[in-house]
């Protein structure tokens, strides 16, 4: 590991203007390309003190024995160079996106005497003219079988086309009248190079001028009384239309342009790309990268406008090109991709109407491909095995931590503080061992004390478990129509289980052999969602229970770094490892389950009524009263005798709900935010957002309302 200080360049010698350098490392091998503005400012930045640095560049700079630079005239020829030495040396601390396939396009080798209609993939060849990219091959035969009654161009290889030039015979296509078979000379070159260039036009967008030459035609064939012409004519129109509605139309005005969405977590990006033609999606692409070093959303976007269009001019690059984050700065990326174009290009962030629309769709697709990605990466069993066992040399454990436990605190500004509880066997989430806390030893928000009380009360039941039986058995949670003690229903989904709620040995949860089913396996690792004082509040639960046998660490969300108890410094994992990917996973689960629960429960906290306080009063009837009544205030008004007359609601029960709702206090009036209209409780219950069910109307966008939420 190479010192920084060691290669750092003489003060002077680095020039204070455009242009791009290379660090390499001790075998000469170009390990990172970057361009900037001002060499000098920027590689002044990597020889700061190492603590300062991102781990990812600290990793570089440690890995690197050199730096040079070449100087450029003006930032779009930085860009250029950049993107020219990434492909050349492909240097391992770069971004690089991954196709997560090889897409196939609709060519037409328009460089050919006779241009030829074909499927291509791979490297792109200069004179041929593309279309796409399809998700499947058979996407684009099937829209060619529908176009080739229109325009019959040629499909064949060399080698048939040669053969029926030889026997004077053209293939089954020429018979049929899909191939206008220039094999046999039945068309000119020149006139089978329109027809191939009239199939172009209409892949490119510009369909109206055919259906409309179509249409006339067909007209006129009628009106000579030519049906059968006119019938092959209307069978043409068909078949245009029936290719034009694979692709529906999403943007009006003809529009072209491409959008690009990105997601990303601490550790890997996907990014999804939608080929907009003529107002229609005509392709769809998508890469996955890992984030080998410290970059933003922009960044991310730059680099792969240089990977879609490094290689690509003329019409290939579109008029815009929408993202969801601008590189900084713009301007020269922006000039970049005017000069592969020839003309104007608009690279912008979409802020209202069909574009932004349709970049939430995109964006919903590259979400999806990140999950897919590391749904694919975590399912593989070597991976998995890779991983447990980086984990247990890192924290030096005795052997791969089989179990893995990790716990989350959650709340919403102090309020309804809930922690969650996953659980990961051999690498795999086991859902049904969560498990759920209310935070009950105090009010107020203070993680490391609700960390401390959560891992106290799961390990205060593992002893309590142990000491009974002397043995652990292959457990399961509560499953629906389980009942605790005290009389409450298990959650559906068997995972929560508070202070107060111990499980009974009911026919539900016994084995086989008749003995009850315990809480949980002891884990063999303890995964906090925090830092050094989050871990010191698991690792004093765990002391104060006289537990020396379970491991503990926490993984901190900013930098990704390993804390283990009693350590001043962090275990900083490899950024490709496998294991730092397993407990990055483990820690985000349990962030999900907590904040779905915390979420679940203020909404519940909203929802609550004057009728929840009444015993013996259910759901049911609850619906019932209020459906008669038309609300709670005209329930409120209402006689004993005017209660009794709801069916299944008897004079006990009466006079209990309206000494119940006597008692409470009515509820302030509702505002309507955006009138300033005192609004009349008419359905009785606060007012809940369309798209949210159950979610209070509060004050804040829903943004600000989750920025709020730990």
């Amino acid at each position: 590991m190479a010192d920084p200080s060691s290669y750092r360049p003489r003060p002077g010698e680095i020039p204070d203007s455009p242009g791009v350098y290379r660090f390499r490392d001790e075998h000469r091998r170009v390990i990172y390309v970057g361009k900037a503005k001002s060499l000098r400012q920027r590689l002044a930045n990597y020889f700061q003190d190492l603590a300062h640095l991102h781990p990812r560049t600290r990793t570089m700079v440690t890995t690197a024995a050199s730096v040079e630079w070449t100087v450029v005239s003006t930032e779009v020829e930085a860009l250029q160079l950049e993107y020219s030495w990434i492909k050349e040396y492909d240097p391992r601390f770069n971004v690089k996106y991954r196709d997560d396939k090889s897409y196939p396009y609709l060519a037409v080798t328009m460089n050919e005497e006779f241009p030829r209609v074909q499927v291509m993939r791979g490297q792109k060849k200069k004179g041929v003219r593309y279309f796409g990219p399809y998700g499947h091959a058979w996407a684009i035969r099937d829209t060619v079988d529908l176009l080739l009654r229109v325009f019959p161009v040629r499909t064949c290889s060399a080698g048939v086309f040669k053969n029926a030039a030889r026997t004077g015979r053209p293939c089954l296509l020429g018979y049929i009248g899909k191939c206008s078979a220039p094999c046999v000379g039945r068309i000119t070159p020149d006139d089978h190079w329109d027809l191939a260039d009239e199939f172009c036009d209409f892949m490119a967008g510009r369909t109206g001028t055919y259906l409309r030459r179509l249409e006339r035609q067909m007209a006129e064939a009628a009106e000579e009384m030519e049906y059968e012409r006119a019938a092959r004519l209307r069978d043409d129109i068909g078949a245009l239309k029936k290719a034009m509605e694979k692709s529906a139309v999403v943007l009006a005005d003809a529009t072209d342009a491409d959008l690009i969405a990105v997601a990303e977590d601490e550790l890997e990006a996907a990014v999804q790309i939608f080929h907009v033609r003529g107002g229609r999606v005509r392709g769809q692409r998508g890469w996955v990268t890992d984030k080998v070093e410290e970059i933003t959303t922009g960044a991310l976007v730059e680099h792969a406008l240089q990977q879609l269009y490094g290689e690509e001019s003329g019409d290939a690059v579109p008029k815009e090109v929408l993202v969801p984050a601008l590189p900084d700065p713009v301007e020269p990326v922006q000039q970049w991709l005017t000069e592969r174009r020839g003309s104007g290009v608009s690279l912008r962030i979409p802020q209202r109407g069909d574009k932004k629309a349709l970049m939430e769709t995109v964006q919903r697709n590259a979400q999806q491909a990140l999950v897919l990605h590391k749904t694919k990466r975590a399912s593989d069993l070597t991976t998995r095995s890779r991983a447990l066992e980086e984990i247990a040399e890192a924290l030096d454990l005795d052997s791969a931590p089989l179990r893995i436990e990790c716990y989350d605190i959650s709340h919403l500004q102090g309020d309804d503080v809930v922690a969650s509880m996953v659980v990961f066997e051999d690498g795999l989430a086991r859902k049904s061992e969560y498990r759920r806390f209310q935070i009950k030893g105090f009010r107020g928000q203070d993680d490391v004390r609700s960390m401390h009380e959560v891992i106290t009360r799961r390990f205060r039941r593992y002893l309590a478990e142990k000491e009974k039986t002397g043995e652990w058995a292959d457990g399961e949670g509560p499953t629906d129509g389980d009942r605790y003690p005290n009389g409450d229903a298990a959650p559906d989904d068997g995972a929560a289980l508070t202070d107060g709620q111990e499980l009974t040995a009911g026919p539900a949860l016994k084995d086989d052999d008749g003995r009850p089913k315990r809480f949980a396996y002891p884990p063999q690792l303890v995964v906090v969602d925090g830092g050094q004082p989050q871990v010191a509040a698991a690792q004093r639960a765990l002391d104060e229970l006289g537990i020396d046998d379970i491991a503990v660490c926490g993984l901190a969300k900013r930098l990704e770094e390993v804390w283990l108890p009693r350590e001043d410094d962090p275990v900083v994992l490899p950024r490709t490892s496998e294991g730092l990917y397993l407990l990055q996973r483990v820690r985000d689960e349990a962030h999900r389950f907590a904040i779905t629960y915390q979420r679940a429960k203020r909404a519940k906290r909203f929802r609550a009524g004057p009728l929840d306080d009444v015993p013996g009063l259910g759901e049911t009837r609850k619906q019932a009263l209020i459906k008669h009544f038309g609300s709670v205030k005209k329930l409120r008004s209402a006689t004993i005798d005017q209660i009794c007359e709801v069916p299944g609601i008897g004079r006990k029960t009466a006079e209990t709900v309206a000494v119940a709702l006597a008692r409470a206090t009515p509820a302030a009036p509702a505002v309507n935010t955006a009138t300033g209209e005192i609004m009349d409780d008419e359905d009785g219950a606060p007012e809940t957002t369309a798209d949210a069910p159950g979610e209070p109307v509060s004050a804040g966008t829903p943004d600000e309302r989750r920025g709020q939420e730990r």
